[in-house]
């Protein structure tokens, strides 16, 4: 973690041209987070589910309120200002959803497979999540999703709901597909298919504007070659010079990392993150308990499908989407969620040679 985010910080500071209030930013945020991460850690796990009650109700509060007062920017409405600080809620409902599962999950981990039981999850999912997707975040829903889905599967589902799910979902996925394809656009914005439809039919001279900034954040990564241009370079081509992309701090920061690092520097930072997701899977074989399984099980699959589809994104495997990455991007409320949640697991970590609770 803290590796990734002294690369944040030095990307970051490249990224913005230097800018010192951006630097002293991400450096405040990052040892702020680091701080009540390792606070956190020493919290056994078990005391936060007496409050899930309370997160719940917290999360749904700050996404009725960023629906209701949140600031719209670019065509979306996705955070709040509090005092003077601009928080993005649906960063903190992911751990705080985490911690919710968790809980009800390792209740009913014996009845996990009777519908009452999943029916339920999905009732406690579908206020939150569908309240992400009005926002719009499209991008940020299918996270959540990826990580209940996680979460459920590790609680022990049985295979046989899995395949019905597969059953359904593909059919389902497909048809989709073909109706944006035909004009209609079910559930979806209609930027949201354009983005799809501009990912199959690339090559296609009606997407050229919409595929611009994928291409040039593939441009950058290949211009790297094998060891970058170097970090705070100021060449006229580069991605912070040549104004090609408009989120270099956030969304395409791995744009300027395989610009600036090279092919080394971004498997480097892959290695990072799959070493991260692997301790989390480590801590989880290892819990005490199924509650403590289920937690670092979801903060594994929280980082490793954020971080991919992040660079999946800059690199032109996903359709454009707004993700930060985990630890490095520019963004206070995504740092401070992702310190949130590792300092949960930390605990976890810490609590495994201790008396099993349940």
């Amino acid at each position: 973690m803290i590796l990734l985010s002294v690369i944040g910080i030095l990307v970051v500071g490249s990224a913005s041209n230097q800018d010192r209030s951006s630097v002293i930013k991400q450096i405040i945020g990052v040892v702020v987070s680091l701080i009540i991460c390792l606070v956190l850690s020493l919290i056994d796990y078990h005391q936060y589910f007496r409050f899930t009650t309370l997160i719940y109700v917290v999360c749904a509060g700050m996404l009725a309120a960023v629906l209701l007062f949140g600031r719209t920017t670019k065509g979306a409405t996705r955070w709040l200002r509090i005092g003077g600080i601009q928080i993005q809620p649906s960063e903190f409902v992911k751990i705080g959803l985490i911690l919710i599962l968790a809980n009800f999950l390792s209740r009913n981990r014996e009845k996990i497979n009777e519908p009452k039981t999943l029916g339920m999850t999905a009732l406690i999912c579908v206020l939150p999540v569908g309240m992400v997707y009005l926002q719009p975040n499209l991008s940020t829903t299918i996270v959540i999703c990826f990580m209940i889905l996680c979460m459920v599967y590790v609680a022990g589902i049985s295979y046989k709901w899995i395949a019905g799910a597969v059953a359904v979902g593909v059919p389902g996925f497909a048809a989709l597909i073909y109706l944006s394809l035909q004009g209609f656009i079910p559930f979806l914005q209609k930027y949201q298919a354009q983005r799809i439809m501009g990912k199959i039919f690339h090559s296609s001279s009606e997407f050229t504007d919409l595929n611009r900034q994928q291409d040039n954040s593939m441009m950058a990564i290949g211009s790297g070659q094998l060891r970058g241009k170097g970090l705070f370079n100021n060449t006229l081509s580069s991605v912070k010079n040549g104004n090609f992309l408009s989120e270099e701090q956030t969304d395409f920061i791995f744009a300027v990392i395989g610009e600036e690092l090279g092919f080394v520097g971004g498997v480097a930072v892959i290695a990072l993150y799959a070493l991260l997701v692997y301790e989390c899977l480590w801590i989880a074989a290892r819990a005490k308990d199924t509650a403590g399984r289920l937690i670092a099980s979801g903060m594994a699959a929280l980082l490793a499908f954020q971080s991919f589809a992040n660079i999946a994104v800059a690199t032109g495997i996903f359709p454009n989407t707004g993700l930060p990455l985990p630890f490095i991007s520019s963004g206070l409320s995504s740092l401070l969620s992702m310190f949130i949640g590792m300092g949960v697991v930390l605990n976890v970590g810490l609590q495994r040679n201790n008396v099993t609770v349940q």
